[in-house]
């Protein structure tokens, strides 16, 4: 039997980016600003603040990435609080909170959201018709995982 999550018209998506991606994902939500303000937005700490103050819309801001950020988006995941992550990443710098980044994007995985990790992938996301109406993610069975020998 599968397990199937609606995730309605008006998504709730988790904007996030390194440092030396901030001022893309801040010109590519600028440039998305009409699509964007019809979504629920949240975002890790000083991201938060950019998107808010460039598109004059509310964020739900977390903490910074490195402070518990990616952390809180990932646990938002888990609880099925967020339907879509965009995570414009710095692949040519290592950070220390790499960790935390790849347990987000595993979760992601995990539960089956859409995941843009770069601008293109989050144009086709965005311009998506299933971004724009409710959609039916059918969710992983982890039942056999769950009820395991340990």
């Amino acid at each position: 039997m599968q397990t199937v999550k609606t995730l309605k018209a008006r998504k709730r998506i988790a904007l996030i980016a390194h440092d030396h991606k901030k001022a893309e994902l801040i010109e590519w939500a600028t440039y998305n600003k009409t699509v964007l303000s019809r979504h629920e937005l949240y975002a890790t700490g000083t991201t938060g603040k950019l998107i808010e103050e460039a598109l004059d819309v509310s964020v739900r801001k977390l903490l910074s990435g490195p402070l518990g950020g990616d952390q809180q988006i990932g646990a938002l995941v888990a609880e099925g609080a967020l339907d879509v992550i965009i995570f414009f990443w710095d692949p040519m710098e290592a950070l220390p909170h790499d960790p935390d980044i790849k347990a987000l994007l595993r979760l992601g995985v995990v539960w089956n959201i859409p995941i843009a990790n770069n601008r293109s992938t989050a144009d086709f996301l965005l311009t998506s018709p299933l971004m724009h109406q409710d959609y039916e993610v059918i969710l992983p069975d982890y039942k056999q995982y769950l009820g395991r020998k340990v």
